[in-house]
């Protein structure tokens, strides 16, 4: 067996923010209790405003802020200048003196606490090194975003805070956080109203980073160039002030993304007059912003087939480079969203089309999903995109709730993949078709399936976070596990063998058993590993959790009734585990410990298999099964040599000592053996003997747990006439011992074989151990040779589609 070990980061978990999972410390053994409740020690204690079955309670609450914003892009000095109106209201049971807002743009700052702690390795995009050893090199890039960092002047500038008479509002800024002193205490259930001006300079997001900021393709004129424009974290946002946490205002790091409060916005978006907007929430006035035709595709896409170009490619060319400097205001209005994000420019190619659905509530019976994009995104995305938009709101609304907005909306532009209410950024390297020397564009097959996948993972993104509220400074997986998990089954309904990234048990193996994995319930910021941690182990948990320990129909039940209940409320963790505790019926503390509060990992290993049948007592059976046995076992070696060598036994030699004895099978029955099994029938009850006489055979199946989180055991038993029945033992198994168990299974057929998890289904991390008898596993080799010659053939997933490929849809 080979055997995995886990290497403790013992000095580092202890340091995290993660609720303990540890057994009181036993001092006579070793033993711990893996079926512990979570619920005695670890998980708040329900109250009023969160109860035990996982719902919100009678005296649940949260804030509302509202917002007037009018924002104006300068597009040749790539700066914003904007004033917003603010109306907060406190519905906490809690008197306030002073708000929070989030100022996320500070986060670029060169004195900010995230650049000045960016270490090399710590999961940014610098190259990782071993700690004191000399450094190798320096990338341009790095270089470059240094460079921009120190002189370029990134961050808010904040021009004024003023209360609804104009007079000044004390402020203090802390990093990425400003803090306004209220005049008045602001009682429960009042409201303040106040403006905040402020400008800053948008960064350039291929070269800084970030979730926002501008591409051009050309430079020309005094605009700058045919840009894109990604609109995000751009206002001073108001801070969440929970009933769990109170102020959360942690500084902005990079990586722990926003919670944020619900309200009501109304925008209007001054940017120069050739511009296409796309923005959260719905355009006010069409008739001053677009042309006749452009409104009447819009109304016609409503009920079409299939998208519809709103903005057509030939029309988006055709903006290109006009250098116009007059300008036009884009009005929007957004209901009950948590966040606001727009994009803007000349470039966009603009298509939709509606999507039916089961509104449900205020939800609607159509939702209009759209797409934005430049020519050079094409023919990929006017193919892809919108669809993909459409099969996300079908397969979200199956497992979640009816979409509650009235749009939904794929961007493509410079991010490469970022969330907000009714609009998603999903450019960067996604979906970008390449140009080859005679100036045909392409994609190719991983490009394609790249976009879908982006696309698919940010529109859900729209339902969790940006409807049930998680907190994903605290708790990323919240957001991006369990986006991932329903991007997983939307993937695996879009087509057959679509090649997803996460989801399928077995690809999670590597980074369970890795040197620096740590709890799912560890804060972002403090991730080794974000991806495979916040991604990945959430996801296939999960997914085991639906597939294999719940069944489709109780998980499915259970995370609807999570999701329904916390839409437009802010969810904890704790609140999940209950909801899919109480409505699925099964404890699951055992599950939540082992996948989420641990770095343990699946091994369970088959030691060893013993057959056991029922002694008849009938001498005519038992001794021929003794017979059998003896024929089985070796003859002797030295019998054999003796054999071979030509040597005889004294009785070949003196034959007249062969008596009775020597003469009679030892395995005949004697007629005292056949009394004594007459006397044993007599005092059997009728029901012994049925058993007897029914020829069970009993398998007794000894099993371990090596990587230390307690799973069913499934188990495949394959007989002597090539049938096979498959067993699920549920993890209770290991209630008494979570290191080793014994089962027993009955039939009256042969069991040749026995197969562990014969579905790869649990994330066994080592499948050697899983087979009894053993198997010899298989393994490729590679010959190595003095020299290498790079393979000819082409990848599959590289080929090239064209234009021509693609059936043409007219503008």
């Amino acid at each position: 067996m080979r055997k995995l070990t886990v290497i403790a980061l013992a000095a580092a978990v202890a340091t995290l923010n993660v609720a303990a999972a540890q057994p009181i410390r036993q001092t006579t053994n070793d033993w711990r209790d893996a079926f512990r409740q979570l619920e005695d020690e670890d998980w708040p204690t329900p109250n009023r405003e969160r109860r035990a079955t996982g719902a919100p309670g009678p005296d649940y609450w949260q804030q509302d802020v509202d917002y007037d914003i009018d924002i104006h892009l300068n597009e040749r000095t790539k700066v914003l200048t904007g004033t917003a109106t603010v109306t907060y209201t406190n519905n906490a049971p809690d008197e306030l003196d002073f708000l929070w807002f989030l100022l996320d743009q500070n986060r670029f700052r060169d004195d900010s606490i995230a650049v000045m702690t960016e270490t090399v390795g710590g999961g940014g995009r610098a190259a990782s090194r071993v700690g004191g050893s000399m450094p190798e090199g320096m990338s341009a890039y790095s270089v470059r975003r240094r460079d921009r960092l120190e002189n370029d002047g990134y961050g808010f500038n904040i021009t004024a805070v003023t209360d609804a008479a104009g007079a000044d509002m004390d402020h203090t800024i802390v990093d990425t956080l400003m803090r306004i002193d209220l005049d008045d205490t602001l009682q429960t259930g009042d409201s303040v109203t106040f403006t905040i001006e402020w400008n800053y300079r948008l960064i350039e997001t291929q070269v800084v980073g970030g979730r926002a900021g501008w591409e051009c393709f050309e430079e020309t004129g005094d605009t700058g160039g045919d840009c894109i424009y990604q609109i995000a974290q751009w206002f001073p946002r108001a801070a969440v002030f929970s009933d769990y946490e109170g102020w959360h205002n942690k500084a902005f790091l990079g990586r722990g993304e926003f919670g944020l409060e619900f309200g009501d916005y109304n925008v209007s978006i001054t940017v120069p007059q050739d511009f296409i907007v796309s923005a959260t929430g719905v355009l006010q006035n069409p008739e001053d912003v677009l042309t006749q035709s452009q409104r009447q595709r819009l109304d016609e896409a409503r009920t079409a087939d299939e998208p519809v170009f709103i903005v057509t490619p030939s029309e988006a060319r055709a903006n290109e480079r006009r250098g116009t400097r007059s300008e036009a205001t884009w009005e929007f209005f957004a209901e009950n969203v948590r966040d606001y994000a727009w994009a803007g420019s000349r470039k966009f190619i603009w298509d939709a089309v509606g999507v039916e659905q089961d509104g449900e509530g205020e939800a609607p019976d159509l939702v209009m999903a759209m797409s934005f994009y430049p020519n050079e995104s094409e023919p990929l995305w006017s193919s892809f995109s919108t669809r993909a938009v459409e099969h996300t709101l079908d397969v979200y609304n199956s497992f979640a709730f009816p979409y509650p907005y009235p749009v939904a909306q794929s961007i493509a532009g410079p991010q490469g993949g970022m969330e907000y209410p009714m609009i998603t950024f999903n450019g960067g390297t996604y979906g970008r078709p390449v140009e080859d020397e005679d100036g045909n564009l392409s994609y190719s097959l991983r490009a394609k399936r790249g976009l879908i996948g982006v696309i698919i993972h940010e529109i859900g993104h729209i339902y969790f976070p940006m409807i049930v509220n998680s907190d994903e400074r605290q708790w990323t997986w919240m957001d991006e596990g369990l986006n991932s998990f329903l991007q997983f089954e939307a993937e695996r309904l879009w087509e057959e063998d679509f090649p997803v990234r996460r989801g399928d048990p077995h690809t999670i193996t590597s980074y369970m058993v890795s040197r620096n994995q740590m709890p799912i319930m560890t804060q972002s910021d403090s991730i080794l590993q974000f991806g495979p941690n916040a991604y990945s182990k959430p996801t296939i948990a999960l997914v085991i959790l639906r597939e294999t320990v719940l069944g489709r129909e109780l998980f499915d039940e259970a995370f609807r009734t999570y999701a329904r209940r916390w839409r437009f409320k802010r969810p904890t963790p704790y609140d999940f585990f209950r909801t899919m505790e109480e409505v699925s019926g099964v404890d699951l503390d055992w599950f939540w410990r082992g996948w989420f509060y641990s770095t343990d990992h699946v091994d369970i290993s088959i030691d060893r298999v013993i057959e056991g049948t029922l002694d008849t007592q009938n001498p005519a059976i038992e001794n021929a099964l003794d017979a059998q046995v003896e024929a089985q076992r070796a003859e002797s070696l030295t019998q054999v040599r003796n054999r071979e060598n030509g040597l005889s036994t004294y009785a070949d030699s003196n034959p007249e000592v062969i008596e009775f004895y020597s003469r009679t099978d030892r395995h005949a029955v004697t007629n005292r053996q056949s009394e004594a099994y007459e006397r044993f029938r007599d005092g059997l009850e009728a029901y012994e003997e049925e058993i007897i006489d029914r020829g069970d055979r009993f398998y007794y199946v000894d099993l371990s747990n090596q990587g230390g989180v307690v799973m069913p055991v499934i188990l495949e038993f394959t007989f002597a006439n090539g049938e096979t029945d498959l067993v699920r033992i549920p993890a209770e198994i290991w209630r008494y011992n979570p290191v080793n168990a014994t089962w027993v299974y009955r039939t009256q057929r042969e069991v040749v074989s026995v197969e562990l998890d014969p579905l790869w289904e649990t994330a066994d991390a080592d499948r050697t151990d899983n087979y009894y008898p053993p198997r010899i596993e298989p393994t490729r080799l590679e010959m190595y040779r003095s020299s290498s010659n790079s393979s000819t053939m082409m990848d599959d997933m590289d080929r090239r589609v064209t234009r021509d490929d693609i059936q043409d849809r007219p503008e």
